[in-house]
């Protein structure tokens, strides 16, 4: 729309990280002697407990750090202040998702929980030592740095290692996977969208972000001494109109229009004046973020200026591909998978492909795919990871079910229960009748379970932003997950 002179970036100096302090210190507990409430019904000991685990581990843990490090190392130059280490950052990561908690009370369990503190390796009480404390925006700086790819690496390792400890005694070789498949939404934290509302949106941020520079760059910003009374008409004609769809009453297609025409009306003059307010803008000190920011929401405010009226004033039926669910999150998706309540879902499928003990040992999420179109991948991921004798069978809902692809994974599987959906002849009939069909068809409505227990995870509202921040954000669900179902078993046998 408008050339836009990038502007100089602070330089930036690489963290002095290390793997784990290793420096003895009489006030630090090993993380190997460290012990653990075995009667507490509360998420964190066995969270805590699994990560014990991994720490002990002879070869997981070397695996892990080697990961971190060529992730978040790669290229730094030992140079600049001490950075978190690459364990307290897993740490951390893991114990947000595990309690479901916000950064605010991250903050206060890194910083004042005595067992957290222990396991990331510092002194109990922080107090002493400034230094020893963590601020809230180095959390969420430092548990950013690991990605998608990263997690995925990470998880797969974990999952695999996993599987020992609920192996039975006298080194029996490891039983071969029983794997469950489903689907579930993972809402983005977005409100429930209207093209009349999300308008509303991109004018409301328009505004606020002209506001920041108005009072700085007064001189090349006129007229907009009275942005809140701009603000003030744009909600007005939002809640009169979205009053009228809602409320109905006599009259309502004559008033809804004559509401929506007062509504566009206001939001292009809007409109007009955030594009000039861009130009001048230009040549301004402005930070390259705000500006692009601001151009964002000036292109949406026009998209759904056009979008209101062709649905409410032309009556025209909007594509779905033109369609934007949310301003702050337009990767969200809208789901619909046949249930009751809520028949609408805000977000993307998560696939979840869990084991018989039952460890997460495949996750994805595929943006715009469908269930129908996933059993072959994530299968293809398993086989791949495990070879065809370390599957021994494949679980799935009838909203997987596709003759052919149950026929392809049926040459690597034993057993694939795929039910068929609709009416079946005499050979399908007899073919889901059979006894292991029919006890792994009852077996894998225990995925639904685990799928619940994900979602106290965090795994029910992503709170991070953007797709890439969606994404790292189901690495660490599915990390927590595991970690909790391995660390309860230890625990389990120490107090029983």
């Amino acid at each position: 729309m408008f050339a836009r002179v990038s502007r100089s970036e602070p330089a930036t100096f690489a963290a002095l990280r290390q793997h784990f302090q290793t420096q003895p210190d009489l006030q630090i507990t090993p993380i190997e002697k460290i012990r653990l409430p075995l009667k507490r019904r509360d998420e964190l000991p066995p969270l805590l407990a699994g990560l014990q685990w991994v720490w002990m581990h002879p070869t997981l843990k070397a695996e892990i750090f080697a990961l971190l490090e060529a992730k978040i190392l790669a290229g730094n130059k030992a140079t600049g202040r001490p950075g978190m280490d690459l364990w307290q950052i897993l740490v951390l990561g893991v114990v947000r998702l595990g309690l479901d908690a916000d950064w605010d009370r991250l903050e206060h369990i890194a910083n004042y929980d005595t067992l957290v503190r222990q396991r990331l390796g510092l002194p109990a009480t922080p107090w002493d030592d400034e230094s020893q404390r963590f601020g809230h925006q180095t959390l969420r700086d430092n548990v950013a740095l690991l990605d998608d790819e990263l997690l995925q690496a990470i998880n797969a390792r974990l999952a695999a290692a996993g599987r020992a400890v609920f192996a039975k005694k006298g080194g029996a070789p490891l039983a071969a996977l029983e794997v469950k498949v489903d689907t579930d939404v993972l809402e983005t934290d977005v409100h429930f969208p209207t093209d009349l509302n999300l308008l509303w949106d991109a004018g409301r941020k328009c505004e606020a972000l002209i506001v920041k520079y108005r009072d700085r760059f007064g001189y090349a910003l006129p007229g907009w001494r009275k942005a809140k009374n701009w603000r003030r008409q744009l909600k007005a004609c939002e809640r009169t109109a979205s009053q009228i769809v809602y409320r109905g009453g006599p009259n309502k297609e004559a008033r809804l229009k004559r509401a929506v025409r007062d509504y566009l009306a206001v939001g292009r003059e809007l409109s007009v004046k955030v594009r000039e307010s861009l130009a001048r803008l230009c040549d301004q000190p402005v930070e390259l973020a705000h500006w692009e920011a601001l151009e964002y929401f000036q292109r949406m405010l026009d998209k759904h200026l056009d979008l209101v009226e062709r649905r409410l004033l032309q009556e025209e039926t909007i594509p779905a591909h033109e369609k934007v669910f949310s301003l702050f999150e337009p990767h969200t998706e809208w789901v619909q998978k046949g249930k009751q309540r809520p028949n609408v879902e805000l977000g993307h499928r998560l696939l979840i492909a869990t084991d018989q003990h039952p460890l997460i040992q495949d996750y994805d999420v595929a943006v715009g795919v469908a269930d129908v179109d996933r059993s072959v991948p994530g299968a293809d991921r398993l086989l791949g990871r495990y070879g065809a004798g370390g599957v021994a069978s494949l679980s799935f809902d009838k909203g997987f079910t596709r003759e052919a692809d149950r026929e392809l994974l049926s040459l690597y599987v034993p057993t694939v229960v795929m039910p068929k959906r609709g009416k079946k002849n005499a050979a399908e009939t007899e073919r889901e009748n059979e006894k292991r069909f029919s006890a792994l068809r009852r077996r894998h409505s225990a995925v639904e379970s685990d799928i619940n227990s994900l979602e106290h995870h965090g795994l029910n509202r992503c709170l991070d932003v953007g797709l890439a921040g969606y994404l790292r954000y189901v690495g660490y669900g599915v990390m927590s997950y595991n970690l909790h179902v391995i660390g309860r078993e230890p625990l389990a046998r120490s107090s029983g």
